[in-house]
């Protein structure tokens, strides 16, 4: 193909291919040629022109196929419109010669076709120039139409279209003759020829002007002639003109002058006279009508009425949405008029009247809904309401009509029922789309919205009654909060109206409405509704019988009450199941006897009320068993069972019944025998068994029944047929945006779409399609859908004989009826089998015997011959079904065999399309059918039927079927990959246009193939790389197809291609494709389109979104999306879209690709991101409020910029989103939080000021998000204070995420103050409308959450600024305190449990966060300078919040009490449920427990923390319990629990409430942290633990603790298990603080018994004392009963998680083996720090015994820890963990168990060994050598120090630890010199002479030597200079220690090394700083010593003359500094000496 690429045609490579190669070859060349020619400068095409235009034309001859003849006509004109344009005219001439050419062979058609196609592109290219050529091509083209086929037709449509858009005004002498021909081809026989006339007509429209104003009346009549048995194309392409031009006719504005007097304004009322003529009276036109009327023939045929529906659509879209507001009251009165009575032929019959009325509400539907924003959509709902009252008005005078056989006769009831109906199902979807924005109009009280709407339930129409009732459920679906107040009014009604038909029918609809609409209301309703409802209806069905005109409608209500009460779920249900079950039991006679008896008994009228009453019943128990699955338990179907054989028997006895009383009756038997039948699929067979055989005989007579006249296939079908065949079927069965009025077509004329008042009942049922009103079908149609299904369930359960016969009944049937009724026959024969087989392959049954094989053969064969295409659909699906029950290969063969010799003879189209489907559907289910001679041979003969170009049909079915069967045969199939694709792209470039559906199944072969070539199409190989090109040319092809679905297939390729090979798509022009059809009008292709981006997006979005906006930058045709995309970029565009999009699917396709496209760009183009979502929110935020706010915010010093928003909003320009619905907004919002998230794993400056406004100066590209908190704290305003609830909801989510990010930013401007400070007023001014009476729980519960998180975030520091949102909180919780009666009874009270957990929930934030910041506030912290003002405000802040706090504590922490109990209960087990109070807790209620426990889920471990607080604050000590209580309603103390409420009088000692109170803390956080929910929350866990250390900072609850030695083990190890399972460092080390505290408080228990013991004991003998601690005196620890073995566990399992070297097992050996030391991460060092403070608490809490037990596990692991961590670190510190380990080592070494006598040896022994182990770490051979010897040295010391001196005194130990100091000494590092003094200092000074003097003797003299060297050595920094310091400390020191004889000597020694320092005059002037200091240092010394030891001093003197003199000199020399230095010295060094050593010996 690389030889394709050039700009002149590779004459000689293309010469050498084949044919079908060629035809490849030269698309190839023509698509490269394409690009080349626009990148190529002018004079090099100038060069080249000739040779080019004459190899172009050259092509034309050679039979050119469809696409390429497209490809080669485009480059004609672009070659002519760039080169020179003189030979133009040869062309055109030869393109004319060669139409007019006589030569009608079907050979040379593709050339005329090509020339046809080139003038087009020629003329549309170059327009004005052509301009004296064209009236003869004009008119030789439309001379060959008159002979032309059509394709003929299509491309000269297509081809005119292209010269008049050429040559615009200038084409106006041939405009008639164009019309004319245009004409007779918008009716032509062939569909693409009608859409190409209607695209033809739409571009003569611009410019003709007679279309639309003196032949307006003929376009209208031809275009509704058009639509006489149209298909779905041409209904979309001529609705667009019809709606276009009469559009045209209203806006234009004729050119002035007198000349065109005579064309007159079009008025509004002319047109849609116009359009209602088409609707009403079809293409019959106005004056042939009048017969018709006469005979009363045939009403309008439903396509013209369709067609006529989008026409009215795309005239209101084209006027527009301004358009619409100005003139909707008129609009709407057309509309509606549509279906009234002035009109009788359009609602003759009930089926005409249902169509007619889907039209309406399509058109109001779409008109409303999609056009208008939401203030213009709520002024059109008070419209719509002004029209109800109309109507209403009218027949209220009807109905007052005093004479009775007037006032039913009347025709005007019935004349505004439709209208009433539209009116009310168009405001209950318009309801429905505001959702609570709709708010303002239902307060609005001068509309009376719910007024007109239950004032219309009377109506005598039944339809008009279910329409209001389903308003009334929209409204309460989008304003949850009028759901109970319309359920009691309709109740209240209900029982007011009891005596009235029309209102106990209507209102019961309106309650069961209601009802069904509790599901969309997570608040729910309360509870106590359901018992009046179940009341009620009891009452209903019991007074039934009391009024014989009442009856049937009494009875129809009751069961309709409880069948909508069920759907509340097993909560409610389950009290009042058993009333329901026994009117269950009643409903039906006892026993086969009693129904003989009413057999005979009964009249017409009251068979009627009893089936209606049964009907009822098994609908209420239907209900029942499909919502309340729960309470389905084994005894509840027993009880269920008893009548259901009685059931049966009426249904075997229905047929006699109806025989003896007629036609009223027949109705009511359908709906029983459908309720019966849908009850009967819904239960388990087993339930019915004895009944299978007369439910089937009673199945096969109603599915072969003669009076059924309608074969419905189109319901009955699609769902036995599969999926993906449905698609080569009808269009009308896909999914388009039109499809709620296309089903009509679907379903055939005899047939009425689904209805409402088909199945009252279905009014309660979830809905099928979001707002969309349930469409039950007719009890005729419904019957044999459910009898369908039950009989395949029924016919798997009987006996294989019973089925033999059945089916062989069937067959009979079949061949006994004749015609029309055969067809319907079979029709429901094969459904049921189809279903019977659908059943067994699911529950793998079993078929039976061989006969009965040969019967379904029989069956399925007949149906796949059926002239019914969707028959032979499902009979293939039958087929392949029939092969996997029966599962057996020879079977499978001899089917297949079937199939392929049906092919080889047939002729006929219908035999042909069902066997090549039976194939593919036969490889589907069974694989490959395992054998490749069976695929070769399939393949084989669907190659041969999709090249059968004589019939499309075939084409279409055999291709769906090879894409099948590719697709199940995978890697078998690639042998086959190449020739299939040669013989896709083949026909591709060769099937006509106008044979759109073959393409398409062309398009599902190539998916297929790209699937099973998968990756290795990014393989390099030839063979991989020529299957990559023919894919890619394949996909090109489908991309330039006219036909959306081809394109979308494209598309869908394409994505696939990007998946596999993705460096081989080119994603500009893939881009770019889908960018265009963005707004296509088919949903299929947008669906695919979004498929694509999504996919796009996740790996490129960057790219995506610049090639988008590049693309609209350039492009030349006009985008759809254009202006959007320029200036927004593809993400406007998509927000835009997504505003605008009604489907599901493709919502969440947007919402999903937006959110790719924010995850991967948002930090990168944040302003432009953040833009987007502002706009959003503010092109509908009511300005008002956002101004007040704005005003507060004077401050600031950037105020422009903040203000333009407001100002800017007047000019309509600026603001890209008109009106975005609230549901875009929502998502806005959302998308606001996630980019703060995004920004959060980005650079640290988006959130630091200081740091960002520095890297905006740098570079003003950069951008970060602390630089918008303006915009995103307005943004949340807008969002929080908006109509929207979900809004809201987001918005205060919004603010929560930006007061938890940006809270602890410091405002660098004014220090000690936060950024976020300035915007307090804001965050007050959001919050408080949440806080507002009316405010729904579930926004309070949230505002809650923001006030608590905004006091806790500590941005306010004054506590008057604090107290406005202080304010919300107390006044929340003044509500609350009424506990669960007082709060709104307007929904279920398990909201009022939400917002009474939500408002305690946030007290406890607040709470805890003031304890916190009183306690950090008490450490007094003096090394802070600040000014005393800060000081002040500081602390008044950190106490005046608790202060704040304090007032309400006494209510609070009563109310956080009993909400612990409440969690406490609902955390039980089942088993103890009995247990349980009646009437619920404190503050939920028994009924709605389940739904409660989530919300206490949520709140409780903060409420928990916050009263284990107060708890610890009060110290335990109970309260007066008197105090407070006058403000609740009632007590609500734990005090309560586990008493039985008659025992009033015992009331508990306040030892016995705390101990309660303490357990209740205990119990809830044991149960929490030892069953850890997947879902708990970190929060949660670390609240718990927190409030468990809370609990244990209290001596009262130690003592509990280490009081039951249980109860601490189960504790550890609960806490053992929280460690194991969670990973969190801060969990870790919480647990490990709480672990802690329990060894304290055993420990404390210990240390009291001890004393206690001795007091008591004290006369007595010492060894009597009883052994105090674990371990007894045996020192045996029991696993599971000891807490320090517990203990040990868990500090075992942190060590070794960190230091994995410590676990022998690991290790191999217990030796120490050299690994590195290592330095562990700061949580890693935390955690082993605290484990190691607990391992060195562990003695104390043993026995002596136990404690020798317990020592060597935690020397090794202190000192593991030591030898694993002991790094060396820069300026000798020492590593954390080694700190850790030293003070461990120290509180062991000095335990007191070391001097008890009982375990003192067994102690020194240890203690050596432990010695011995650290001086082993320094290792011989040296391989240690990373360790630090000061740590080492530091350890060594320690013992030496800690430890009695037995333990370091035998010789060798002593001599070991000497030589490992000497040696440190010798180490040069001055640092280690300077530790090791500082170490010698310490052992020197320890008062035993047996530890120090060793140490003294051995180490003294290499000290002094060191010092003398110093004289020789200058120091040169400051280190060596300390080291010098450290060391003439030691002496000192020594001096102080020596005994008086020896003193003199050492003196001796120390005098002439300080007097070596001193410099005289000369050199001090020279002398460095260090130099200097030393000197200072010596002098001071030395003055000091000098006093001390004077005599010793003098001596020394007067023996060295030169010492005297130097020192002399030196303190004449410095005099006068000496003293100013001394006096200075003394104060600066003696802290700092004292610091020093303090810190160094802190853990010696």
């Amino acid at each position: 193909m690389e030889l394709a690429h050039s700009l002149l045609l590779n004459e000689e490579a293309y010469n050498q291919l084949g044919e079908v190669q060629r035809a490849e070859f030269i698309f190839d060349w023509l698509r490269y040629l394409e690009k080349l020619l626009l990148a190529t400068s002018r004079s090099d095409v100038r060069e080249k022109q000739k040779t080019l235009v004459e190899q172009l034309l050259s092509l034309l001859n050679s039979s050119p196929g469809p696409p390429t003849r497209k490809l080669l006509a485009k480059n004609l004109g672009i070659l002519y419109s760039i080169g020179d344009t003189f030979s133009v005219y040869e062309t055109i001439d030869k393109c004319n010669d060669l139409i007019r050419s006589k030569d009608d062979s079907p050979s040379y058609l593709p050339t005329k076709l090509a020339a046809v196609v080139c003038l087009g592109s020629l003329y549309k290219k170059l327009g004005r120039i052509l301009v004296n050529t064209f009236t003869d091509t004009v008119g030789n083209i439309l001379k060959a139409m008159k002979s032309a086929e059509s394709q003929g037709r299509y491309e000269i449509m297509l081809s005119l279209q292209n010269i008049l858009n050429g040559l615009g005004a200038a084409a106006i002498p041939c405009h008639r003759d164009v019309y004319k021909a245009a004409k007779s081809c918008l009716t032509d026989r062939s569909m693409a020829v009608r859409c190409a006339a209607a695209k033809c007509l739409l571009e003569l429209q611009k410019e003709a002007i007679f279309m639309w104003s003196t032949d307006l009346d003929s376009v209208a009549t031809l275009c509704f002639k058009s639509f006489e048995g149209s298909n779905y194309d041409v209904r979309i392409s001529v609705s667009k003109l019809l709606g276009t031009v009469l559009a045209k006719a209203i806006i234009s504005k004729h050119p002035g002058g007198a000349s065109r007097q005579s064309m007159r304004r079009v008025s509004l009322e002319e047109v849609l006279e116009l359009l209602g003529t088409g609707f009403l009276r079809g293409s019959s036109g106005f004056l042939r009508a009048s017969g018709d009327m006469l005979k009363g023939t045939s009403s309008v045929s439903r396509d013209v009425r369709v067609g006529v529906t989008q026409a009215y659509v795309v005239f209101v879209s084209t006027l527009g949405g301004t358009w619409l507001e100005k003139n909707f009251a008129a609009f709407l009165s057309h509309i509606l008029s549509l279906v009234s009575q002035s009109h009788p032929k359009a609602t003759q019959t009930q089926t005409d009247a249902v169509c007619g009325r889907r039209c309406v509400s399509f058109i109001l539907r779409a008109t409303i809904g999609g056009l208008l924003g939401e203030k213009a959509q709520i002024a059109a709902a008070k419209d719509i309401c002004q029209a109800i009252w109309k109507l209403k008005k009218v027949m209220d005078a009807v109905m007052s009509d005093s004479n009775v056989e007037t006032r039913l006769g009347s025709t005007d009831v019935t004349a505004s029922q439709h209208m009433l109906v539209c009116a009310l199902q168009e405001l209950g979807n318009l309801t429905y789309s505001l959702g609570t924005t709709a708010a303002p109009l239902l307060q609005d009280s001068s509309s009376g919205i719910l007024d007109s709407v239950i004032s219309v339930i009377v109506h005598p129409s039944i339809s008009v009654r279910l329409a209001a009732a389903w308003c009334l459920h929209c409204i309460a679906v989008a304003l949850p909060s009028y759901l109970t107040p319309l359920l009691d009014r309709c109740l209240e009604r209900l029982t007011v109206l009891k005596s009235s038909p029309e209102a106990v029918t209507g209102f019961s609809f309106a309650v069961a409405a209601l009802l069904g609409a509790v599901k969309h209301c997570p608040l729910g309703i309360p509870h106590g509704k359901g018992k009046i409802i179940m009341t009620l209806a009891e009452d209903l069905l019991c007074s039934a019988a009391q009024n014989s005109r009442l009856s049937a409608q009494r009875t129809q209500a009751g069961w309709l009450l409880i069948a909508a009460l069920m759907t509340l779920g097993p909560a409610v249900v389950s009290h009042h199941l058993a009333r329901v079950l026994l009117l269950w039991k009643c409903v039906f006679p006892v026993s086969p006897k009693d129904l003989e008896t009413e057999k005979s008994r009964g009249d017409s009228f009251t068979w009627q009320v009893t089936l209606e009453g049964r009907a009822g019943a098994l609908c209420a128990v239907k209900s029942f068993v499909s919502h309340c699955g729960d309470l389905l338990t084994g005894e509840v179907i027993q009880r269920l069972l008893p009548p259901l054989p009685c059931a049966v028997d009426l249904l075997t006895q229905l047929s006699s019944v109806l025989k003896a009383y007629g036609s009223p009756l027949k109705t009511p038997s359908l709906v029983y025998r459908q309720r019966l039948y849908e009850l009967l699929i819904l239960l388990p067979p087993e339930t019915y068994e004895g009944n299978l055989c007369a439910i089937l005989k009673e199945l096969a007579a109603d599915l072969t029944a003669s009076d059924i006249q309608v074969a419905a296939s189109a319901f009955l079908l699609p769902p036995l047929c599969h999926r993906d065949d449905l698609v080569i079927l009808s269009p009308l069965l896909q999914e388009t945006d039109h499809r709620f009025i296309e089903e009509q077509l679907l379903l055939g004329n005899g047939i009425a779409c689904g209805s409402l008042e088909y199945d009252p009942f279905a009014i309660y049922e979830k809905d099928v399609l979001g707002d969309s009103v349930p469409k039950p079908l007719p009890p005729v149609l419904s019957v044999i859908s459910s009898a369908v299904k039950l009989f395949g369930v029924v016919c798997a359960h009987v006996g294989e004989a019973q089925r033999l016969l059945i089916l062989e009944q069937l067959l009979d049937s079949i061949k006994h009826t004749k015609g029309a009724r055969q067809q319907v026959v079979q029709l429901h024969v094969v459904s049921s089998l189809s279903s019977f087989l659908k059943y067994l392959a699911g529950s793998k049954g079993n078929l039976g015997p061989e006969e009965m094989r040969r019967l379904a053969v029989a069956l399925v064969m007949g149906a796949l011959e059926s002239p019914n295409p969707l028959l032979r659909c499902a009979a293939a699906e039958a087929w392949a079904r029939l092969a996997q029950v029966v599962d057996d290969g020879a079977f499978t063969a001899a089917l297949a065999q079937v199939s392929f010799d049906k092919l080889k003879s047939a002729r006929d189209v219908v035999t042909r399309t069902g066997y090549s489907l039976a194939l593919g559907s036969l490889h589907r289910y069974l694989g490959g059918i395992s054998s490749s001679q069976h695929l070769n041979s399939c393949v084989g003969i669907l190659y041969t039927l999709s090249q059968d170009s004589t019939s499309p049909d075939v084409q279409t079915w055999a291709l769906h079927s090879l894409s099948l069967i590719i697709d199940s045969a995978g890697p078998l199939y690639h042998m086959h990959v190449e020739p299939t694709l040669s013989l896709i792209i083949m026909l591709l470039l060769n099937v006509p246009p106008t044979h759109a559906e073959v393409q398409q199944s062309l398009g599902r072969c190539l998916n297929a193939l790209i699937t099973t070539l998968g990756p290795e199409l990014q393989g390099n190989s030839t063979s991989i790389s020529t299957l990559r090109t023919s894919c890619l040319l394949g996909c090109a092809v489908m991309q330039d197809n006219p036909d959306c679905l081809v394109q979308a297939q494209a598309i869908s390729c394409l994505q696939q291609l990007h998946m596999f090979a993705p460096r081989h798509v080119n994603l500009s022009s893939l881009v770019s494709c889908l960018c265009v059809n963005l707004c296509s009008p088919y949903l299929l292709l947008r669906r695919a389109v979004l498929a694509c981006l999504r996919q796009l997006v996740q790996r490129e979005a960057a790219e995506v979104s610049e090639h988008a906006v590049m693309l609209a930058k350039d492009s030349r045709e006009e985008l759809t999306l254009d202006a959007n995309i320029r200036e927004l970029g593809l993400e406007g565009a998509l927000l835009t879209l997504l505003d605008k999009e009604t489907d599901q699917k493709l919502c969440n396709d947007i919402k999903e690709t937006l959110n790719h496209m924010l995850t991967s760009m948002a930090v990168d183009k944040l302003s432009f991101w953040l833009k987007l979502c502002k706009d959003v929110l503010a092109a509908s935020a009511d300005f008002t409020t956002v101004t007040c706010v704005d005003t507060m915010q004077e401050e600031e010093g950037d105020k422009g910029d903040d203000a333009s928003v407001l100002t800017t909003r007047n000019d309509d320009k600026s603001y890209p989103f008109t009106n975005p619905r609230w549901a875009t907004r929502v998502f806005a919002a959302e998308c606001v939080c996630r980019i703060i998230n995004q920004c959060e794993n980005a650079h640290s400056a988006h959130f630091d000021i200081a740091l960002a406004q520095e890297m905006k100066k740098r570079d003003s590209r950069n951008d970060f998000l602390v630089l918008h908190l303006a915009d995103l704290i307005r943004m949340a305003f807008m969002a929080a204070t908006d109509h929207s609830d979900q809004l809201r909801l987001s918005g205060l989510e919004t603010l929560l995420v930006v007061i938890r990010r940006f809270a602890a930013i410091p405002e660098p401007e004014f220090p000690g103050h936060v950024i976020l400070e300035q915007y307090q007023a804001n965050v007050g001014a959001a919050l408080r409308p949440a806080f507002a009476s009316e405010t729904p729980p579930d926004v309070t519960a949230k505002a809650c959450q923001v006030c608590s998180a905004w006091i806790a975030s500590g941005v306010v520091s004054d506590l008057n600024d604090l107290r406005r949102v202080h304010q919300l909180l107390v006044s929340s919780l003044t509500k609350i305190q009424a506990g669960k009666e007082a709060l709104s009874h307007l929904y279920n009270e398990s909201a009022s449990t939400m917002e009474i957990l939500a408002v305690l929930k946030a007290w406890a934030e607040v709470y805890i966060i003031a304890v916190e910041r009183h306690k950090s506030h008490r450490q007094p912290l003096k090394t802070t300078t600040c000014s005393e003002e800060s000081v002040r405000n500081g602390s008044y802040s950190s106490d005046g919040l608790l202060d704040l706090v304090h007032t309400d504590l006494g209510t609070l922490s009563r109310l956080w009490l009993a909400a612990l109990q409440d969690f406490a209960l609902l955390t039980l087990p089942s088993e103890f449920a009995s247990q349980l109070p009646v009437e619920g807790g404190a503050f939920y209620t028994a009924e709605t427990s389940e739904n409660a426990k989530s919300h206490y889920y949520n709140s409780w471990a903060l409420i928990l923390h916050a009263t284990a607080l107060w708890l610890t604050s009060t110290g335990f000590v109970v309260a007066d319990p008197d105090e407070g209580v006058s403000h609740l309603s009632r007590p609500v103390t734990p005090t309560s629990m586990c008493q039985g409420s008659s025992s009033g009088a015992t009331v508990k000692s306040p030892e016995d409430v705390c101990t309660d109170r303490f357990h209740l803390i205990l119990g809830i956080s044991v149960e929490f942290l030892c069953s850890l929910r997947s879902d708990a929350t970190m929060e949660s866990i670390t609240a718990c633990l927190h409030a468990l250390q809370a609990l244990l900072d209290v001596p009262w609850p130690r003592s509990k603790i280490g009081s039951d030695q249980d109860l601490g083990i189960e504790l550890l190890n609960v806490l053992h298990r929280v460690i194991l399972t969670r990973e969190s460092p801060s969990i870790q080390l919480a647990s490990l603080e709480v672990v802690r505290q329990i060894i304290c408080a055993a420990q404390e228990h210990v240390k009291e018994k001890r004393r206690s013991a001795e007091v008591d004991d004290g006369a007595a003998e010492k060894e009597t004392l009883p052994e105090f601690g674990e371990g007894k005196d045996t020192g045996g620890l029991v696993p599971g009963k000891s807490l320090v073995f517990a203990t040990l566990e868990l500090c075992v399992c942190i060590l070794v998680r960190q230091l994995p070297e410590l676990n022998p097992k690991l290790t191999g050996s217990p030796g120490v083996k050299a690994t590195k030391p290592q330095v562990l991460s700061e949580d890693g060092s935390r955690l082993v720090s605290a484990a190691l403070v607990i391992l060195s608490e562990l003695p104390a809490v043993c026995s002596p015994e136990g404690s020798i037990s317990v020592l060597p596990t935690i020397l090794y692991l202190t000192i593991g820890v030591l030898r694993e961590t002991a790094v060396k670190l820069p300026g000798g510190q020492l590593s954390s963990t080694v700190a850790a380990s030293l003070q461990a080592l120290k509180g062991i070494l000095s335990s007191p168990m070391a001097r008890a006598e009982k375990s003192h040896t067994a102690w020194t022994d240890l203690l050596r060994s432990a010695l011995t182990t650290v001086l082993d770490c320094w290792d011989p051979d040296g391989t240690h050598q990373e360790l630090d010897e000061i740590s080492l040295l530091t350890a060594i010391t320690v013992f030496i120090l800690s430890t009695s001196p037995e333990v370091t005194t035998i010789p060798c130990l002593q001599k070991r630890c000497i030589e490992k100091f000497k040696a440190t000494l010798e180490i040069k590092d001055p640092v280690v010199q300077i530790k090791t003094y500082q170490l010698l200092l310490s052992i020197f000074q320890y008062p035993n002479p047996a530890v120090s003097y060793p140490y003294i003797y051995s180490l003294v003299s290499s000290i002094v030597e060191k010092l003398q060297e110093i004289d020789q050595r200058k120091p040169e920094d400051t280190t060596e200079l300390q080291v010098f310091q450290e060391g003439i400390k030691v002496l000192e020191a020594l001096v102080a220690i020596a005994e008086e004889q020896h003193r003199s000597q050492l003196v001796a020694c120390l005098l002439p090394i300080l007097i070596s320092f001193l410099l005289d005059d000369n050199t001090l002037g020279s002398a460095t700083c260090i130099m200097k200091s030393l000197h200072d240092f010596a002098l001071q010394h030395l003055m000091q010593i000098g006093p001390q030891y004077s005599s010793v001093f003098k001596n020394v003197m007067a023996s060295s003359p030169a010492l005297k003199a130097r020192l002399e000199a030196a303190i004449k020399g410095n005099q006068e500094s000496v003293k100013v230095k001394i006096a200075t010295s003394k104060h600066t060094k003696n802290p700092g000496k004292n610091a020093s050593i303090q810190l160094k010996t802190n853990f010696l």
